[in-house]
């Protein structure tokens, strides 16, 4: 299972709105229990005036790609290297995003095998993590696609993984959709100078490994041992 290969967004469409200053209606939100690389993820930018939501594919495709199906492997983009890889260095510009969540899974090794945790922020339910997208075209064919940075896990994260997604404090989105950074290198320090967010974390079933369930069993904690 790739890092941060999984997560969750139940929030209404209302709340989301409310606390991402949305002025336009979501087309077609949907709430999900078990978003995975590939599927479509709830994304916001900012075009210059407000902030616009949608959906993208989550697993960035170059502009540059021959074949779209790089996708797959770009579901991640490690934050300590980002600003050097051809791939993503020419994003952090003007092409940074929020990717909309209230909780994502990781899988922490254990006596018993893998078991899939469900991560919550302790003080609030939706948050963001910090994305890039690109636009790929192959004749008539478009796709918006996005990755998810990351970094080495803090001191929560490291008893579960010793990577994590940079999850964005509220008041860090804004400049994170918005700044104009005068090059790439000013983009990569202040990433990595993002402080983490209070986390809690629960065991949940194997259940939730199988993209095609998507329920709330996915998120019922399991006892522990």
């Amino acid at each position: 299972m790739p890092l941060c290969g999984r997560f969750t967004l139940l929030a209404d469409e209302l709340k989301i709105k409310s606390r991402f200053q949305l002025e336009m209606d979501i087309e077609d939100y949907y709430p999900s229990y078990n978003i995975a690389p590939g599927q479509q993820v709830l994304a916001i930018i900012y075009d210059g005036e407000k902030r616009r939501a949608g959906y993208i594919k989550w697993g960035l495709v170059p502009f540059w790609a021959k074949n779209p199906k790089i996708g797959n492997k770009m579901i991640n983009a490690r934050s300590e290297t980002v600003h050097e890889k051809p791939s993503f260095k020419n994003l952090l510009l003007g092409k940074r995003c929020l990717i909309i969540a209230d909780s994502f899974y990781e899988w922490k090794q254990t006596s018993d095998g893998k078991v899939p945790q469900r991560i919550q922020m302790v003080d609030r339910e939706l948050f963001a993590f910090a994305g890039l997208w690109d636009k790929w075209q192959n004749g008539n064919e478009t796709l918006f696609t996005c990755t998810m940075l990351t970094k080495d896990a803090n001191s929560f994260m490291k008893d579960i993984h010793h990577r994590m997604p940079i999850i964005l404090p509220e008041d860090e989105e804004k400049t994170w959709l918005k700044k104009s950074f005068t090059n790439r290198h000013e983009v990569h320090t202040y990433i990595q100078s993002v402080s983490s967010e209070s986390m809690r974390a629960y065991p949940v079933s194997t259940y939730v490994n199988f993209v095609k369930n998507n329920d709330e069993t996915c998120i019922k904690p399991i006892p522990v041992n």
